[in-house]
């Protein structure tokens, strides 16, 4: 597995796979550019062309080849064999003679692969193949699971952490702040500001269910209107984990570096996920994103709450298990319904599943690394429909229905 470095991302929304890949891609691509290409053609194949406009895809490959002008040729009906979100770069000369050209995937949270199925980014620093891996470790030497983390990518890890999560504050505070709708003819208003006013009139439970709810609203927000967060795994999810994290920060009265530590256990669940099935909502659905972050934050979760190695993999464990079946089904390609909602109903359900785990003794039937093989294999089996081409589910209905 790859750095931690990897998987948390400082971007601009609405999508790592359909916004901030693709823009790495085109930034790579223009650096190697022949000095007489005239303009660029960019095909975009699969999911990337379905919901490409919504996730303003369109914008991410064509924007750093300015001023040469960009033509996007969108086909959502081919499919190269490595990805659903494939794209090509085509360089051009003044007669169309075609210069250069490359085949790139956005694999999900930013990551790209090249034509041959290489993986970019830096070398594996994890000699992990799995959870139970990993915590035989931990039995074996006495650690934590942020105490593993350490040892695999070093002290450097915990400045890079602890600029994560000043990034995640800082999104959470611009989120709470902001009012209006967003962008797209969808016409959703922003609901954090008003969600967090209003929980500073409601007591127990509900009032601190109102606040989770309006940090993850607040990250969401400011994902779908293209500002910048952090992936946690992806954009889509990037709500979950930091709502998680912010809440029981303020409930208990954490220390920054307790957190950092947190987030480094929820990114070692995160990395397993990437290694052994996806966070690509193209490939597997919104089981890989949303279920992703809701297992992450749990873990985290559990860890902060004192739980032992055991309880954290079990909270894990029943984050991803309870997402099961999640599709992608963007309304209109915006990453905006269900997306947010979800992102809302996920931290919650993070924070129910560490309770849950820390009632027990961490002994459980279905470990979290049988659930990841199954989040894969459900991913592989769902209809097109159902992986981000908002051709089916939600999107589907609401599409038909704007017809009658």
């Amino acid at each position: 597995m790859k750095s931690l470095r990897e998987l948390f991302r400082v971007g601009i929304g609405p999508s790592s796979s359909h916004t901030m890949g693709p823009r790495f891609a085109a930034e790579s691509f223009r650096s190697d550019l022949p000095g007489d290409a005239s303009r660029i053609r960019v095909s975009l194949f699969g999911s990337l062309a379905a919901t490409g406009r919504g996730h303003l895809t369109d914008r991410a490959v064509s924007e750093p080849f300015l001023p040469l002008p960009t033509e996007i040729c969108w086909r959502p009906e081919t499919v190269l064999p490595r990805h659903p979100n494939g794209l090509q770069f085509e360089a051009l000369d003044d007669d169309g003679n075609v210069l250069a050209t490359r085949v790139v995937y956005s694999v999900g949270g930013g990551a790209l692969m090249d034509a041959e199925g290489r993986a970019g980014g830096g070398p594996a620093v994890y000699p992990f193949a799995s959870l139970q891996e990993v915590l035989a470790q931990c039995d074996r030497d006495g650690l934590s699971l942020w105490e593993i983390v350490g040892q695999c990518e070093g002290e450097a890890i915990w400045p890079f952490l602890a600029d994560i999560w000043s990034t995640m504050q800082a999104t959470i505070a611009r989120g709470l702040d902001a009012e209006g709708k967003l962008p797209g003819d969808l016409n959703v208003p922003r609901k954090a500001a008003s969600y967090h006013a209003r929980a500073g009139s409601m007591a127990g439970y509900f009032g601190q269910t109102a606040l989770l709810f309006s940090y993850a609203l607040a990250v969401s927000e400011e994902n779908a209107s293209g500002r910048t967060i952090v992936t946690a795994p992806t954009c889509g999810a990037s709500g979950v984990l930091p709502s998680v994290l912010f809440f029981l920060r303020q409930q208990s009265a954490l220390s920054d570096e307790k957190v950092a530590r947190a987030l480094a256990t929820a990114g070692l669940i995160g990395n397993l996920v990437k290694r052994n099935a996806s966070i690509s909502g193209a490939e597997v659905g919104c089981q890989g994103e949303v279920g992703t972050a809701c297992a992450m934050a749990a873990a985290a979760a559990a860890q902060l709450l004192g739980g032992s190695s055991r309880q954290v993999e079990y909270a894990a464990e029943m984050g991803l298990e309870h997402h099961l079946g999640l599709t992608c089904d963007p309304i209109g390609g915006y990453v905006q319904i269900p997306c947010i909602e979800r992102n809302a109903i996920a931290a919650v359900r993070a924070v129910d599943c560490a309770a849950y785990a820390l009632l027990s003794d961490g002994r459980h039937i279905v470990s979290f690394d049988e659930v990841v093989k199954t989040m894969w294999e459900t991913g592989r089996d769902l209809n097109s429909g159902y992986r981000e081409t908002a051709a089916g589910g939600l999107a589907k209905i609401v599409r038909l229905q704007r017809h009658l």
